[in-house]
């Protein structure tokens, strides 16, 4: 009894470990394969009595007697019989010839110039990997994932922040905060792949090296209460907080706080630089987005934004700039809303509103393809891919089974994370492989934190 409830008990706590393998039973792929099942319709029982009993002794007799001329005449007479079987049972009937609708001459001319149909990519339905999560806090506003450019992804669960190595598989800790400054309620890599911005329950936002798992620095006196989203732009960190501000750090300096963006009445839980660094998406509990211009921008005053969208009808929280169009942003809303926005961040303008069915937690363009994959909450908690700019559906991925609020996308753009409330971090190649051959990818610089070497 005693032994029975240890064994049990150990295997919970063997669970529960983070980042752990999460195995499925599978069965053996040479297990339990399909049975062929002959097709009786296709099949000639009275030739087939006939090539198992007195078949064998014609060709027999024959043998001894043969000449050119009787063989000629024989497989004349069998072919003339319907008698040329080569097997006794059928699996499939015989497909029918082809009709032959063009000329043979028209025909030939169409198959000297074929037309190149790019075949339709495989999308596997269910995850190739899951790993286990324990403690991940299960809110909509917080943003808890991320994969850098170094191909690490870093995930908070609770006070701690977890690193996993996606080239071989390891896990290590980070660091856990101090139960009077957390949980964790954001993290962003910065561009180098080697630095993180770690957002605090308390306000605070701290800067840690993961080579040396070293702290660097704590941001702090910019906001007043939890710190739920994070963006870099090359050395500039913005941070969005529960009381609606959004600050832009300069990590190089002391006085890190050069600009602060106010146009939210409730919390910022969505941040997003375009790809020039040039504009500034945010998405709040208010249902409005906000875009900024970076040329504009001054440490003297507050600054004005470039656009105010108030379309949404409940909190957005998913934002995603399109890689190949420029000024194109795609936006989500929350449970009341359940819609997928495209803006012109030029003008303004709403190009297009999907509805979605349910709440929209994150969004994720492709790298290689117009597609955009997006993330929900109740009744499916799925992942769907869909087609830009019809909005088609691609596909919708099942598996977790609680909302699946953060995604993280791979530096080479295959492959998305996701986790869930339902305590776990799944692995899908929904993107597929880039047709061309990736470039080289740029050097690490050593801004921003070449000129940290301290907590400061």
């Amino acid at each position: 009894m005693d032994a029975g409830m240890n064994t049990s008990s150990h295997l919970k706590a063997q669970a529960r470990c983070p980042l752990q393998e999460h195995f499925l039973p599978r069965k053996n792929s040479k297990e339990n394969l399909d049975r062929f099942i002959p097709n009786r319709s296709a099949m000639d029982f009275d030739y087939a009595h006939y090539a198992l009993t007195e078949g064998r002794k014609g060709k027999d007799q024959t043998a001894a007697v043969s000449s050119p001329s009787r063989e000629a005449y024989r497989k004349q007479l069998a072919e003339t019989m319907n008698l040329n079987h080569t097997r006794i049972l059928a699996f499939r009937n015989k497909p029918q010839a082809p009709v032959e609708l063009l000329p043979s001459d028209h025909s030939a001319s169409l198959h000297q110039q074929p037309k190149s149909v790019k075949p339709r990519r495989y999308i596997p339905q269910t995850s190739e990997r899951t790993l286990d999560a324990p403690d991940i806090v299960d809110d909509f506003y917080l943003n808890l994932l991320d994969w850098g450019s170094a191909n690490v992804l870093a995930i908070a669960l609770g006070h701690t922040v977890y690193l996993w190595d996606a080239s071989s598989g390891s896990t290590s800790e980070l660091v856990t905060i101090d139960e009077e400054k957390g949980p964790v309620t954001s993290i962003n890599w910065a561009p180098d792949g080697r630095h993180v911005a770690v957002g605090l329950n308390n306000s605070e936002v701290q800067l840690w090296d993961s080579a040396s798992n070293r702290q660097l620095r704590t941001l702090k006196g910019g906001h007043q209460s939890r710190v739920g989203s994070l963006a870099w732009n090359n050395h500039i960190l913005t941070t969005g907080g529960m009381d609606g501000q959004i600050i832009n750090n300069d990590v190089r300096i002391r006085s890190h706080v050069v600009e602060t963006y106010r146009g939210h009445t409730q919390e910022v839980c969505g941040l997003k630089w375009s790809g020039s660094g040039q504009q500034l998406a945010s998405g709040g509990n208010d249902n409005v987005v906000h875009i900024w211009d970076r040329s504009v921008a001054s440490s003297n005053s507050t600054t004005q934004w470039l656009h105010r969208l108030e379309e949404h009808t409940s909190a957005v929280k998913a934002l995603a700039w399109c890689p190949f169009q420029a000024n194109l942003l795609a936006t989500g809303g929350g449970g009341g809303d359940r819609t997928i926005k495209f803006w012109n961040t030029h003008t303004g303008a709403c190009l297009n509103s999907v509805d979605t069915g349910s709440q929209v937690c994150s969004l994720l363009w492709s790298k290689n393809e117009r597609e955009l994959l997006s993330s929900h909450g109740f009744t499916q908690n799925q992942l769907t891919l869909w087609k830009y700019p019809s909005m088609v559906k691609m596909a919708e991925l099942t598996g977790h089974t609680s909302r699946v609020l953060y995604m993280a996308q791979s530096p080479d753009g295959c492959t998305v994370a996701s986790a869930a409330g339902d305590e776990t971090l799944r692995f899908w190649n929904v993107f597929g492989v880039p047709e061309t051959a990736k470039k080289p990818a740029p050097k690490a610089a050593s801004e921003p934190f070449s000129h940290v070497n301290r907590i400061r």
